[in-house]
């Protein structure tokens, strides 16, 4: 093997090993962030799309979140449980369960605006930098999910 090209198989190199550390560290660094919300990460990311839409059922919560809405499900659950969000069965398809935000957990979107400028800090990287980051991962995504699909 030519010593001044890197091994393609060093865990290094690897984009699958950089994203599952990545993804990891920054889950982790927002627990913290989210604590004081009552918010888990994942629940965080629920509310987000529920602040986004205001209400959705399960499977678009499920299909905004790149999730199966078996995972959706326990979620949402319980932010019901937590008196942020209410299920109930649409009014169009009785088998789709909507989910909207309860008073609440429309008052919860205030608290949660500190979010952003608090990871910034925890991360050390400005505005542009994360951009930049969301922008190529947006772009993997994009690309990983056409590939799967052919």
């Amino acid at each position: 093997m030519d010593d001044a090209r890197p091994d393609p198989l060093a865990l290094e190199e690897q984009v699958c090993f950089g994203l599952a550390v990545a993804s990891r560290s920054v889950v982790a660094a927002y627990g913290a962030v989210l604590a004081p919300l009552g918010l888990t990460h994942p629940q965080y990311l629920v509310m987000l799309a529920l602040w986004q839409h205001e209400r959705a059922s399960v499977t678009e919560l499920a299909r905004l979140l790149h999730l199966e809405p078996g995972t959706v499900s326990p979620l949402v659950r319980r932010l019901e449980q937590a008196g942020l969000v209410e299920r109930a069965r649409s009014a169009h398809d009785q088998r789709a369960l909507e989910v909207s935000l309860t008073p609440r957990g429309v008052a919860l979107r205030h608290e949660a605006l500190a979010v952003p400028e608090q990871m910034l800090a925890r991360l050390g990287m400005s505005v542009d930098e994360l951009t930049r980051a969301n922008d190529l991962l947006s772009a993997i995504i994009v690309a990983a999910e056409a590939a799967a699909e052919s």
